[in-house]
């Protein structure tokens, strides 16, 4: 009897002991079969609370370009300096590069060879300036531009030498374009570009055609147009039109195929029913129809629902349910649905064939809420949610969801030929601005492709074809497998992939490294990914 309880007493001993103790470690999975490459790596010593890392890379020479600025001991001042990586991600050169503590970082671009970096002060409100980098001559320089009434930098383009910048005002109800010449110091604003708001703004640059083209939405609270303006390099209108729709419909924004296309002008973009706030579905138009008789060129819409991919981001049961309602309005003939959806489009990417691609991102405001019902935070979200803020006593601004980023190939002449998903997770950005990359691969495949913290999530998509939506892998730290396990990341922050040139991204962040036998260390990394 004594023996039985001493058996029962460790039979109970075993199973309420962790089950840690037993398991044992998961097999890592092996990568997919067309899992990218990572060539190359390169890490700083930095940690995020003591410097500021700003890339730019640049497909004309195959480099990368960082705006790196460091605190400096015992002082409130920025030690900056533009470094220049090569496609191994080797350092080429490093410049100095003065800035005033007056000022902080706004927005990067670049032209060419050329990195521009805009900078904004916080004592003098409209005061700029811009710091230019050549790479090729190993050239620094820098310019300041009182605008006095500029409030924020919304975006930022160069063209043939000068900086397009998209501004919103003092007022803080208009929005319009600002002209800065580096090399002169010479500024001037653009009457021809000077919207209330809400209005939403796209535009394409070229330096070869020295044009830039506007894409400007006006509505009057019921109904949204789309007004178009062609400016030259310097400023001056060469022609503005408008584009709108005769039915119910209006046209909430759209982009413009880029001006160096001689053989084609095609505008895609969203429409909405009867509110111009949200997306009902895409249009298309080919401008050049009817540009010498002066008839308006026809209009194409594709309603969300006669897409053959928008919805894989339900559930199949979901979309089913969706479908047959939808099928029972028309036997009726009842007015459609009308979605809830808010689309950030990506500029077009021109295709081999003379199409083009469209890529938009499908996003909603995500607030929290104070249990307490007081306010614990900002509300106001920048610039960057489209010129609006959302105020609220309990419900604080956080950031803006993806849920899937819709993709689309045109022909040249504007016709939908194709629709794919990439439903994705895990994606919040504090300002609304594109968080999934495009690149082309060889094959004639495309790969969508994000960071979520230390993993690289992607999908390869050719023309319609269903493609799996869950395909993944880590940022690899050391010179080994990225499963070896002697190094891991179990911070990241910043994170960000960017195109760079042919079907290569770089990836960017920082990073907390655990060493499994040394020291642990913090870093921003670059990582070269090839497809």
């Amino acid at each position: 009897m004594k023996l039985r309880y001493i058996l029962l007493l460790i039979s109970l001993a075993t199973l309420a002991a962790p089950a840690a103790v037993h398991a044992q470690p998961k097999p890592p999975l092996p990568p997919p079969a067309n899992a990218p490459r990572q060539p190359a790596r390169t890490e700083l010593p930095l940690e995020r609370h003591e410097s500021e890392v700003h890339v730019q890379p640049l497909a004309t020479d195959s480099t990368v370009v960082l705006l790196l600025g460091r605190d400096r001991p015992l002082s409130n001042k920025t030690k900056f300096a533009f470094q220049q990586y090569d496609r191994d991600l080797h350092l080429r050169q490093e410049l100095p590069l003065e800035i005033d503590e007056e000022f902080d970082f706004a927005r990067m671009c670049a032209e060419g060879t050329t990195v521009y970096a805009l900078f904004t002060s916080h004592n003098n409100p409209g005061r700029l300036l811009v710091a230019a980098f050549d790479g090729r001559v190993s050239q620094t320089r820098t310019q300041t531009f009182d605008t006095k009434l500029s409030r924020e930098v919304v975006e930022l383009k160069a063209l043939d030498g000068r900086l397009l910048a998209t501004v919103l005002l003092n007022d803080q109800q208009h929005v319009t374009a600002l002209l800065l010449d580096v090399a002169t110091g010479q500024m001037q604003y653009l009457p021809s570009v000077y919207e209330p708001l809400p209005t939403q703004l796209t535009f394409v640059a070229d330096a070869a055609s020295r044009r830039a083209e506007y894409v400007l939405s006006q509505t009057n609270g019921r109904k949204s147009r789309l007004l178009l303006k062609r400016l030259t390099e310097k400023g001056q209108l060469v022609s503005s039109e408008f584009v709108q729709a005769e039915s119910e419909r209006s046209l909430i924004t759209a982009q413009l195929t880029p001006p160096q296309d001689t053989t084609a002008r095609l505008l895609m973009g969203t429409y909405s029913l009867r509110d111009p706030t949200y997306a009902q579905g895409l249009f298309a138009t080919d401008l050049s129809k009817g540009a010498n008789t002066g008839a308006k060129p026809p209009l194409r819409f594709y309603d969300f629902l006669h897409l053959k991919h928008f919805f894989d981001y339900l559930k199949p049961s979901r979309q089913a349910r969706l479908r047959l309602r939808t099928e029972r309005r028309i036997a009726r003939s009842v007015p459609p649905l009308r979605w809830h959806y808010r689309l950030l489009l990506h500029e077009l990417l021109p295709q081999p064939d003379g199409g083009y691609v469209l890529v938009a991102e499908v996003y909603y405001p995500h607030y929290r809420y104070n249990s307490y019902g007081s306010y614990n935070g900002p509300l106001y979200s920048g610039i960057g949610n489209q010129y609006g803020s959302p105020y609220g006593n309990a419900r604080i601004f956080d950031g803006y969801e993806t849920t899937h980023a819709l993709v689309c190939g045109f022909d040249r002449a504007g016709n939908l030929i194709w629709d794919n998903t990439f439903v994705v997770e895990n994606l919040r950005r504090s300002e609304l601005e594109e968080a999934v990359r495009l690149q082309a691969l060889p094959d004639g495949r495309l790969v969508l492709a994000y960071l979520d913290e230390n993993k690289l999530r992607y999908k390869l998509v050719r023309g319609a074809e269903s493609s799996p939506n869950d395909q993944q892998v880590p940022i690899q730290i050391g010179a080994g497998p990225a499963d070896s396990g002697a190094e891991h990341a179990t911070d990241t922050y910043q994170a960000d992939l960017l195109p760079w040139f042919g079907s290569r991204f770089v990836a960017t962040g920082y990073q907390h490294v655990r060493v499994e036998h040394g020291k642990d260390r913090d870093v921003f990394f670059l990582n070269s990914v090839v497809f």
